[in-house]
């Protein structure tokens, strides 16, 4: 039966408290978890999840599973939806579904009724997956389709109805990084879409905080979908950052990136801000693997950096952060997109494939329940005013962090 309570979704001490968190896909699916759903693996999972001491788990929707044609919502994958729901609750964990999966671990998954037939002019930056294999298309832009946003409505409504009220829901999310799919083409064309979702969800499940995964490149580039467009429409804001794809870090290591970029966002968009990803791939025990684009680190270099990430986003007032990601993924499925070309995916896991724990999984444990501490005013360090940022953002962005490090790089860890 589904576990409802009450909605009560941010309690006072829940407010108070750091949020740990995590990202979720099994190591046996990976993307394809709807369609090859296993309760018991789930079940297994979210356990050592509660565990280790995480608080939320983010889920990911993906889009062509759970809406297969645009006037339908699958009931089967809704079901499975409330069902993860519930076993979320029976280990005290919270979900932040996310919906419009939609670009993951570079690949844009899409449905084959949002994409436009044509081939593209010149080779895309991602791989286009549509009814499980890699197409020549072009998708169309949802914020210009309106029968595109159309049918997204009606996904954020019919989710939300499902799970309105389930006391393992935290928050919704309006999709992973949206702006490596498509771009809107103007500030308002962002801004309408994401109000226009963000009702569809508040309607349907009230009192419900509603947010979106904004990414470093939402910084780098002005795609006019970044923090300020996002603020006006989401209860809180949330930030991907990755050191090792940031050019501008000092090292595949550099914690500070995390909190800097929370910052910025918080500066751009005057919302609290969850650090929704950070992370670091790991060379596997016992064999090696070749052809990886990132470097790998070992297990205990990426214990470290999880550890000092932790600390540091904790230290500068952030609301949480949630690690990528919960598994490793199995051997048996890297010839799939993505893990076929992007091998580096094949290893963010705290666990194993075979279900053992990383070293960094003792980082998250040792962590533990934290009250959060006030956010960092101090943006002595911000030499611009918010309005000129995207003047020149990757620049700015590279400038600002060297002030950035400059600033805090003495003062003592927590």
């Amino acid at each position: 039966m589904q576990e409802r309570h009450r909605l009560s979704s941010q309690s006072d001490s829940a407010r108070d408290r750091f949020i740990l968190g995590v990202n979720y896909w099994p190591a046996q699916s990976a993307m394809r978890w709807w369609q090859r759903f296993a309760e018991g693996e789930v079940d297994r999972d979210f356990a050592r999840l509660g565990r280790a001491g995480f608080d939320v788990v983010r889920i990911f929707l993906l889009w062509e599973d759970f809406q297969p044609a645009p006037e339908v919502v699958s009931e089967t994958m809704l079901g499975r939806l409330v069902r993860v729901a519930d076993i979320a609750a029976s280990h005290s964990l919270r979900l932040i579904p996310t919906l419009f999966t939609g670009h993951m671990s570079g690949v844009n998954w899409l449905p084959a009724w949002a994409l436009d037939a044509r081939a593209p002019t010149s080779p895309p930056r991602f791989r286009l997956i549509a009814q499980d294999r890699v197409v020549q298309a072009v998708p169309k832009n949802w914020y210009t389709d309106d029968a595109i946003s159309t049918a997204q409505a009606l996904l954020a409504r019919t989710a939300a109805q499902a799970l309105a009220g389930h006391r393992a829901v935290w928050a919704w999310d309006l999709g992973n990084e949206n702006s490596n799919c498509v771009v809107p083409p103007s500030r308002e064309a962002g801004i309408s879409w994401l109000a226009r979702m963000a009702g569809e969800i508040r309607v349907a499940d009230p009192g419900r905080p509603v947010t979106i995964g904004l990414h470093m490149e939402d910084l780098e580039e002005d795609r006019k979908i970044g923090p300020a467009e996002a603020g006006q429409a989401c209860d809180f804001l949330c930030m991907h950052g990755y050191p090792l794809y940031a050019s501008w870090a000092a090292s595949e290591t550099d914690e500070l990136v995390l909190p800097f970029l929370g910052l910025v966002t918080h500066w751009l968009g005057g919302r609290d801000v969850l650090f929704e990803e950070f992370g670091a791939p790991t060379k596997p025990l016992g064999f090696e693997v070749g052809g990886a684009a990132f470097k790998l680190l070992s297990e205990e270099e990426a214990a470290s950096f999880t550890r000092r990430a932790l600390v540091s986003l904790h230290r500068f007032g952030l609301m949480g952060a949630a690690v990528w990601c919960a598994n490793d993924y199995s051997e048996r499925i890297w010839h799939e997109p993505p893990l076929d070309q992007s091998v580096h995916e094949r290893f963010f896991g705290l666990w194993r494939a075979d279900g053992s724990p990383k070293p960094a999984v003792r980082a998250v444990e040792s962590f533990g329940a934290r009250e959060r501490l006030a956010l960092c005013r101090d943006l002595s360090w911000v030499d611009i005013a918010p309005e000129d940022f995207y003047k020149s953002p990757r620049w700015n962005l590279a400038r600002l962090y060297s002030r950035f490090r400059t600033h805090f790089a003495d003062e003592p860890q927590l």
